[in-house]
């Protein structure tokens, strides 16, 4: 019913306004067309939080954990509920399509946008990602799979051709994708690079495998057989993904080739290539109009899908789901007669490790009829469960890497003093840099968690809550950062933050506004502006000379107090969207400043067009005392019962739009672990970080933690692990390297333009253990407060090997003294083989709780395909016959239990191609 009236909405429109719908109408909304009751569809970044349609600070949004914090749980429930809490956040917001998540794959421990992917391993991911996606479409809003595909790294991502084979695409990068596809997920988007000559916005893989209908017969999916076309296209049958390909901003770069692909999309408008010349190209015959309605088809089943084509089906209803209004904004007023969280159907955690009942999708994730209420959050829920669902994840995705001597959980009873360590503790960083950045309207420090969970455990006994002494132990930071409205004002209203004007050509003012911050990626777009102006009354902490620096390009200038220090060109050097409209480079001069004495700061910045509008005025103090700051943290250390040193990446060292140079923690932090663990014997760390950091001091501390980038709840989540509170619930989802040259797969910087991922199938684990190399930690480890005995493995003689799942029992007792959580893997090996495969790979997983002493069974399924491999030449998932080993445990390395598979046939998978049992 729904696809026929999209048909005859089709049929309306005239190929000027289908042409007009495939370029966005502005960053982040697509056209409107009243003719067929289109609404526009307004899009926003992911996936830590939703921003919302403009880059402004006083529009603040929840923060999640990063996504590598998410994959760390292993937890698919917790996810997918959070994804619901980011469909609920978006429906406040008025966006109907989230651009996330990312399934990228962790290739090398160097990629800057780590924080932003899930794993290493493409099961992981597949799973992980199906839970996010799942969470958001529930609560109506189109999750989107990104960056399709290859897109592991950012080193010239724009540009680079990655040169990788078909088996390594289908086996390894192309999974997560396909696992979305399967899932149902509404929207892919294209990635920037090249992958084998082929740029992504215009590649045969949009059409094959994307969107290429599966093969069928009467007893459903065929066998995945197929030849080579010669376009360049993979072999085998298609995944028949029937949503929208949208490109990356600004990935559609020319005109023929990708109007004729399976791109539907140009983002962002007005202006693409296709707004210039695709109209004109369809009218001379070089482009199929039957091209065109496919695009435009997919285009308006999104808008159903989402609630922006009006009342025209009862699955549009349904998708915008109560208090929506027809833009799929909140109806505050609709969702209060409604009572608000009173009576609304929310989802929860099921028993771990358990096959989830009833009407299953070929994900094994639960099915929803139109019209049925989806486990969703309600728009207006209170905000003090939503910061509660976001502090359990913290604690759930936290990696306890290291606890000789049982240190953790502290006490809080037993713990009279505290010194926390690192400008981490006070600075922490919430989320990864580049454009998945938003808002938080609060943060909770780990200084703070910490304070107050003493603070809590004090309670009103006669005991004093613990003494609790912070020290950064290292100077402040001499590059630049964003000025803050706690040492800054408004020259004009007096309140803390700074005043942006926008000048005309002759210097006069046609628009002036408070901000709260000196990063002002989008100023305020007026007619007839050519300059930015950002100034404010900053109050210097400290006497000294002063660095300030003016983001931007074109000419800059900036002025103390009326004297102008630094003017001059500087002309864009990049076309990196990041570098260009969301991080530009400091221009930085020195000025003397004087402690608590206000200077009044001006930095203008001319908007030359196609140089973005981002423009930011930032300050660093005086370079300080790297001596004498450690040796104040190594006295706090000494005199207290317990020290806390949170450390962790930067910046400037991890984030979009560039790859890391080292996997070094920076500003000598390795030298102040070591100095405070000599100190204190009790000393625990925390690494504040996204993605791997070497740990050459790791052995010299009893306790580490991992808290990837954890989001706006950090502090209170990390001190609940500290003492006790919940448990460490993280797993390694990526190796972590002792140093960095023991990596066996690292780079990411392409040579001749093209960067070729020469090891295939072997990365992350797969790779350290092709390599007979020994990291820090491996894949999937993580401690909890308990432990564990394997006791027994269970699984068939022998399978066929003809697509049949296999279920893998795995009995283990929990053998300390507390209740815990494990998560139970499956490694598949296959030594005597004729086919090149992995010493061995995860091939499943489950979670089990269980109390002290008591006994757990995971059952763990292997998917048809752990099994198998794909032919390149025959185009088509195979089996290949003989023993495999079956190995389980607690991650890649500590595999206690072992056992034998035969399988008995050679051939094709004859169940078809989807990944459901990949999945469960």
């Amino acid at each position: 019913m729904a696809e026929d009236e999209t048909e005859r909405l089709l049929e309306k429109l005239d190929i000027r306004q289908k042409v007009r719908l495939l370029t966005g109408a502005s960053n982040w909304r697509t056209y409107d067309e009243p003719a067929v009751g289109l609404g526009p569809v307004t899009m926003s970044d992911g996936p830590a939080g939703v921003r919302g349609d403009a880059w402004d600070e006083r529009q603040t949004s929840l923060v999640l954990p990063s996504p590598t914090a998410l994959a760390a749980s292993w937890d698919e429930e917790l996810v997918r509920e959070l994804g619901g809490l980011l469909a609920a956040e978006a429906r406040l917001k008025g966006v109907q399509v989230l651009l996330a998540p990312t399934l990228n794959l962790h290739r090398s421990p160097l990629g800057g946008r780590h924080f932003e992917c899930f794993s290493e391993d493409p099961l992981l991911t597949a799973r992980t990602g199906v839970a996010f996606v799942t969470g958001v479409q529930e609560g109506g809003v189109a999750a989107t799979a990104k960056h399709f595909v290859a897109n592991d790294a950012e080193t010239d991502r724009l540009h680079v051709d990655v040169r990788v084979d078909e088996r390594t695409l289908r086996e390894v990068y192309l999974v997560p994708f396909e696992a979305a596809v399967d899932a149902g997920v509404w929207a892919v988007m294209s990635a920037y690079n090249k992958v084998n000559g082929e740029t992504m916005s215009a590649s045969p893989l949009l059409d094959r495998p994307l969107k290429e209908p599966r093969p069928v017969d009467e007893n459903g999916p065929a066998d995945e057989n197929g030849p080579a076309d010669g376009t360049g296209a993979l072999h085998g049958g298609g995944w028949g993904f029937d949503g929208l390909v949208v490109s990356d901003w600004g990935a559609v770069r020319t005109l023929l080739d990708s109007a004729r692909s399976g791109q539907d999309l140009a983002m962002p408008g007005p202006e693409s290539p296709w707004a210039a010349g695709l109209l004109d190209a369809v009218r001379a015959g070089l482009i199929d109009e039957a091209r065109i309605d496919d695009k435009v088809r997919r285009l308006l089943r999104l808008a159903r899908r989402v609630g922006a084509l009006g009342r025209v089906s009862e699955e549009a209803s349904s998708a915008r789901g109560p208090g929506l209004t027809a833009a799929g904004a909140c109806d505050r007023k609709a969702e209060d007669r409604r009572g608000g969280w009173a009576g609304r159907a929310r989802a929860t955690p099921t028993t771990r490790g358990a096959r989830v009942p009833g009407d299953v999708s070929l994900t094994g994730l639960p099915k929803h009829a139109l019209g049925e209420q989806s486990p969703v959050w309600p728009l207006l829920a209170p905000p003090t469960e939503r910061r509660a669902l976001l502090r359990r994840a913290v604690a759930a995705g936290t990696v306890l890497l290291r606890n000789e001597g049982g240190l953790l959980p502290l006490d809080p009873a037993r713990t009279r003093r505290v010194a926390v360590v690192g400008p981490h503790a006070t600075a922490v960083r919430i989320q990864g840099g580049g454009s998945a950045e938003v808002f938080p309207s609060s943060v909770v420090t780990p200084l703070e968690g910490i304070e107050a969970a003493l603070r809590e455990a004090a309670g009103d006994s006669d005991r004093a809550a613990a003494d609790v002494t912070y020290t950064p132990g290292l100077p402040p930071h001499t590059r630049p950062r964003p000025l803050d409205p706690a040492w800054t004002r408004d020259p004009r209203n007096g309140e803390p933050g700074v005043l942006v004007r926008l000048l005309d050509a002759a210097g006069t003012e046609l628009h002036a506004e408070h901000r709260l911050s000196g990063r002002i990626v989008e100023p305020a777009r007026v007619p007839g502006a050519v300059t930015v102006e950002i100034r404010a009354l900053v109050r210097p902490t400290e006497s000294g000379s002063w660095t300030l620096g003016v983001g931007g390009w074109g000419l800059i200038s900036l002025s103390v107090d009326g004297r102008t220090l630094m003017t001059g060109e500087f002309p864009l050097d990049s076309d990196d969207p990041t570098r260009v409209h969301v991080s530009p480079p400091y221009r930085c001069t020195e000025a003397e400043l004087t402690e608590g004495v206000e200077a009044e700061v001006v930095a203008r910045r001319r908007l030359d067009p196609g140089t973005g509008v981002a423009t930011l005025l930032a300050a660093a103090p005086p370079p300080g005392d790297a001596s004498a700051a450690r040796a104040a943290a190594v006295a706090a250390a000494r005199a207290a019962d317990v020290a806390v040193v949170v450390v962790g990446t930067t910046e400037e060292s991890e984030s979009e739009g560039r790859d890391r140079e080292s996997l070094a923690l920076p500003d000598g932090q390795d030298a102040l672990v070591r100095a405070v663990a000599r100190a204190n014997p009790r000393t625990v760390v925390l690494v504040n970080s996204g993605g791997p950091v070497a740990l050459p001091w790791h052995r010299d501390v009893p306790a580490l933690l991992l808290a990837w980038f954890p989001g706006q709840e950090a502090g209170h989540g990390l001190a609940d692990v500290l003492f006790g509170a919940a448990e460490p619930g993280g797993r390694l989802p990526t190796t972590w390297a002792l140093a960095q040259e023991d990596v066996p797969v690292l780079g990411t910087r392409p040579r001749d333009g093209r960067l070729p991922y020469e090891e295939g199938i072997h990365i992350g684990h797969r790779a350290w253990l092709r390599a007979g190399a020994e990291p820090a930690y491996w894949f999937g480890h993580g401690l909890g407060y308990t432990s564990w005995e394997y006791e027994g493995l269970e699984a068939p003689d022998t399978v066929r090997g003809s697509g049949e799942a296999v279920d893998v029992r795995v009995r283990l007792r929990n053998t300390g003294p507390r209740k815990g959580r494990e998560v139970v893997q499956v490694y598949l090996a296959r030594p005597d083989t004729a086919v090149d495969r992995p010493v061995r790979a995860l091939a499943g997983y489950a979670a089990v709780e269980a109390g002290p002493g008591e006994e757990a069974v995971a059952t763990v399924r292997l998917g048809a395909r752990a099994l198998s491999h794909w032919s390149t030449e025959r185009g088509r998932w195979e089996t290949e016959a003989g023993e495999f080993t079956l190995l389980a445990g607690s991650s890649a390395q500590e595999l206690p239990l072992r056992t034998t598979l035969t399988v008995t046939a050679t051939g094709p998978l004859t169940a078809g191609p989807s990944m459901e049992s990949a999945l469960r």
